[in-house]
């Protein structure tokens, strides 16, 4: 059906701001967990089949952080903690800890916000900006990217990738944030989802979240990487899990992302 000459102008204004923000919001369907394993693999953290990446989300926290550090020292554990830039420069010295027992960090923007309107300029001021702050504070430069809330957009995504940064989500996750999270419910709900060659998210920090919930993440993991081991699943960072992704480079900045 065509439009009246009068109207055309019009019903063209209404209709780009909705593409512009259909564009720019149409990667977070890679949030949707039960599917993204299956119709987006990359994103899903899917790695070594017989590996298990754990990762951790909101750090770095002065008060939390160190416990899981000690936790994972005594499971002869490492792993990958996607970490806020602004907590990254007001707290160096648990950055530099982490990385000095062996652990990796990954981005997990400058703040922790959502990002709902485009906002192409400042994504990636804010994301190669976090980028730096580990870089200067440790002397390692980080490789994954991680959106707050798990929520990825078109211009975060090409934030990342500018950076050369690679972006995972995950594949199991223990809700630990919830304010009636437990050791056992955290335990529960990973092994839920998780596979061999899964990547989980958990959370160091209360900061977004219950006040005390990081208690019940702490507390999960002896039960969640002896069940790992168990099932003869190695459990480590992020580098060791994705060793297959070494040959089949990300796309470059502008290209779509790839299932």
């Amino acid at each position: 059906m065509s439009l009246a000459p009068g109207r055309s102008w019009r019903t063209a204004a209404l209709l780009l701001p909705a593409g512009a923000a259909a564009a720019h919001i149409g990667p977070a369907a890679t949030w949707l967990p039960g599917l993204r394993p299956l119709l987006f693999p990359g994103f899903a953290g899917t790695g070594r089949r017989r590996h298990i990446a754990l990762t951790f989300d909101d750090g770095p926290d002065p008060v939390s952080t160190p416990r899981f550090l000690d936790a994972l020292d005594g499971l002869g554990v490492r792993a990958t903690f996607f970490v806020v830039g602004e907590h990254v420069v007001r707290h160096p010295a648990v950055v530099r800890e982490a990385v000095r027992r062996g652990h990796e960090l990954g981005v997990h923007g400058w703040r922790h916000d959502r990002p709902w309107r485009p906002a192409f300029a400042r994504d990636a001021e804010e994301v190669s900006r976090t980028v730096r702050a580990v870089h200067e504070i440790t002397g390692h430069r980080p490789r994954w990217y991680r959106p707050p809330y798990g929520i990825l957009t078109t211009s975060r995504w090409r934030a990342a990738r500018r950076a050369g940064l690679r972006t995972v989500l995950w594949s199991a996750w223990g809700r630990d944030w919830t304010a009636d999270a437990t050791p056992e419910s955290v335990r529960a709900r990973v092994a839920a989802d998780l596979r061999g060659g899964g990547t989980v998210l958990l959370h160091d920090s209360d900061r977004y979240s219950a006040p005390g919930c990081w208690h019940a993440a702490l507390g999960a993991l002896p039960a969640l990487v002896g069940g790992c081991r168990e099932a003869a699943l190695e459990v480590g960072p992020l580098s060791e899990h994705a060793r297959a992704w070494a040959a089949a480079p990300a796309p470059a900045a502008g290209e779509a992302p790839t299932r």
